[in-house]
């Protein structure tokens, strides 16, 4: 631990010169007299840090001199390619790694390219969690990326959620962990079931122990495309979402409002076999749903721009909501009475 510290204290001190031990010790989440006895640490293994007082004073490096140290490591260089999304980083446990990678890259560099990177540094960023969604980071993910690293087979222990109002259930999968995908703020496991089974898809967080496999790696399956999985799984699992079909009547404003509030996998099929507008210009179309619950949620939205035709019982809450609503805003308000 201290040696990678010690070693990203030189190089930062090469790339930003003046550093005082304030900030260092802000860089580096150790005290200013930690930083004093890694400075010391540094000039008795030969590297010349020097420090230098008044306004423009702090750590230097003696004139001329350049760390050596700036050889990329081959997990610093793979996640490297990370080091746009430092949540991400953080949640997998390599923020430290991508952190010295990024410091022996930029000391690498020359001034002006040093600068172009930096640049882009301060226009881009991705923020991937979704609003209104607090992220929570799986206590498991830094175990798992470790095992996806390594093509280690892992067996899971998995919580399977309850249908129908079911308890939910703890399940033992023994898997070779593929990859890792972050949608939408939430991280899911892609593996595949041991000797070339199939293929299958676990939320992180609902991994509530993993106990590693056999010291020896699983083959990796060389044509596999971790992208090109996940986008034909996402699809099909939306789809597949979709138990229940309801036949509903919308206005023109309700039709062009409607792919902002259903399901994205089923608005192309609905409106694919949508009727032609009537005389009034409504337009009666199938589309497919979730379940009640989310139908009733997702149309609700729609206000007097849908109605539901079928199933009954769902036309019957729309119904028993409109009443409701007709009751309510029937009369004055108790304040203007």
């Amino acid at each position: 631990m201290r040696a990678a510290r010690l070693i990203r204290m030189a190089l930062l001190i090469q790339v930003n010169p003046g550093l005082t031990a304030a900030v260092l010790a802000r860089e580096l989440d150790v005290s200013k007299r930690t930083v004093i006895r890694d400075v010391q640490a540094l000039q008795e293994a030969g590297i010349p840090v020097r420090s230098e007082q008044g306004r423009v004073g702090g750590y230097h490096l003696a004139p001329g001199y350049r760390s050596r140290l700036t050889a990329l490591h081959t997990t610093e260089a793979e996640t490297l390619f990370l080091s746009g999304l430092p949540t991400v980083l953080r949640d997998l446990g390599w923020s430290d790694t991508a952190d010295t990678a990024r410091l022996k890259l930029t000391a690498g560099l020359l001034p002006s390219v040093r600068a172009a990177a930096e640049s882009s540094v301060r226009r881009f960023h991705l923020d991937a969690p979704a609003w209104f969604r607090e992220p929570s980071t799986p206590r498991v993910l830094p175990e798992l990326a470790r095992a996806v690293w390594s093509d280690r087979t892992v067996e899971l222990i998995y919580t399977r959620p309850g249908r129908d109002g079911a308890r939910p259930s703890s399940v033992s999968r023994t898997v070779e962990p593929y990859g890792l995908v972050l949608k939408a703020g939430v991280w899911y496991l892609v593996g595949r079931l041991p000797k070339g089974g199939a293929w299958r898809t676990y939320r992180a967080d609902r991994v509530t122990a993993l106990v590693p496999g056999a010291e020896e790696p699983f083959v990796r399956d060389t044509a596999f495309d971790l992208a090109a999985h996940w986008e034909t799984h996402a699809a099909g699992f939306a789809r597949r979402l979709l138990h229940m079909i309801v036949t509903v009547r919308l206005t023109e404003q309700g039709l062009r409002r409607l792919p902002a509030v259903v399901d994205e996998a089923g608005v192309e099929e609905a409106l694919s076999g949508a009727s032609r507008p009537d005389t009034t210009g409504l337009v009666t179309l199938d589309l497919p749903m979730e379940s009640q619950d989310v139908a009733f949620d997702q149309l609700s939205r729609l206000g007097a721009d849908v109605e539901v035709l079928a199933p009954a019982d769902l036309r019957a809450r729309f119904r028993e909501r409109a009443l409701a609503l007709a009751t309510l805003y029937g009369a004055e308000p108790e304040t203007q009475r």
